[in-house]
């Protein structure tokens, strides 16, 4: 078997895939997966136009996306892969924020904000401005994170450094003493020893994220599930087919070690079902 694969879409995906893919090539060398980094919407917007093979995703995707899919004829296969969890993180020299809760994360980001310092959000805290960093609009995260802390997917303060690319946002908040930001928990995990992570209080007391709070819905609301979606066509190329199965087959080994949180076991075996029922 030869050929390439055409990938693209969450930059939270990424790690995963990408993953998948140099064991893949260990394996099978002549079969080449491209795996890009255009965030969940951008990547959705290449696949519903027939342009990828596979599209990462960090969210389910949209209705307006489906139906464009539907008049392009583009058919899929959802596969969910991986739990993660949104993680809250500062510079690590901030030493006056304890945890946050989901009103003052709603305080913060929403677009009619009013808070440009610190001492805005608790008084004590200090009088000195605050720098957002987070995920651009192109972002599953993004998506996710407005829908749950803000109530409505896309509404956000614009005046903050986005990127769809989170180790931009993590460079950022490492320099910047009163940063403030969000991304995929495994990027905080890569670089837990240079930023400081925000337990979230959603009501039951303040919570960080972990693989056992994220697979139980203990850290809520920011655990969420992060997909692959397959066209059915591409499915019909044996490279395609193979590379998927293979990911189905390593995902639960490879998903622990670039530190996210494995699905059980069956949900990965009902995934290679539905691999074997298609043409």
């Amino acid at each position: 078997m030869e050929g390439t694969i055409e990938i693209d879409g969450s930059s939270t995906v990424l790690p995963i895939t990408q993953a998948v893919a140099e064991e893949f090539l260990s394996f099978y060398p002549n079969i080449y997966p491209i795996v890009g980094v255009s965030g969940t919407g951008g990547g959705f917007k290449r696949f519903i136009a027939g342009e990828t093979d596979i599209s990462d995703a960090s969210r389910p995707i949209k209705d307006s996306e489906a139906q464009v899919a539907a008049a392009n004829g583009i058919e899929y296969i959802e596969f969910e892969i991986a739990l993660d969890g949104i993680a809250i993180v500062t510079n690590q020299e901030n030493n006056w924020v304890d945890y946050l809760t989901v009103e003052e994360l709603d305080l913060i980001w929403n677009p009619e904000s009013l808070v440009d310092s610190w001492n805005d959000i608790r008084p004590g805290w200090p009088d000195e401005p605050i720098r957002l960093y987070g995920p651009g609009t192109d972002s599953g995260t993004f998506d996710y994170f407005t829908e749950v802390i803000v109530g409505e997917s896309g509404a956000s303060r614009a005046d903050y450094t986005a990127s769809e690319d989170d180790n931009v946002l993590v460079q950022g908040i490492r320099g910047d003493k009163y940063a403030l930001g969000y991304f995929g928990y495994a990027y905080y995990a890569e670089s837990a020893d240079i930023l400081k992570i925000v337990p979230v209080d959603s009501g039951n007391g303040p919570v960080a994220p972990a693989d056992q709070t994220i697979n139980s819905g203990q850290y809520t609301p920011l655990s969420r599930p992060l997909f692959i979606y397959v066209s059915k066509v591409s499915l019909e190329r044996q490279e395609v087919a193979t590379f998927v199965r293979f990911y189905m087959e390593t995902a639960e080994q490879l998903v622990t070690e670039v530190g996210y949180t494995p699905l059980p076991t069956s949900v990965y075996q009902q995934n290679l079902a539905i691999l074997n029922q298609q043409p």
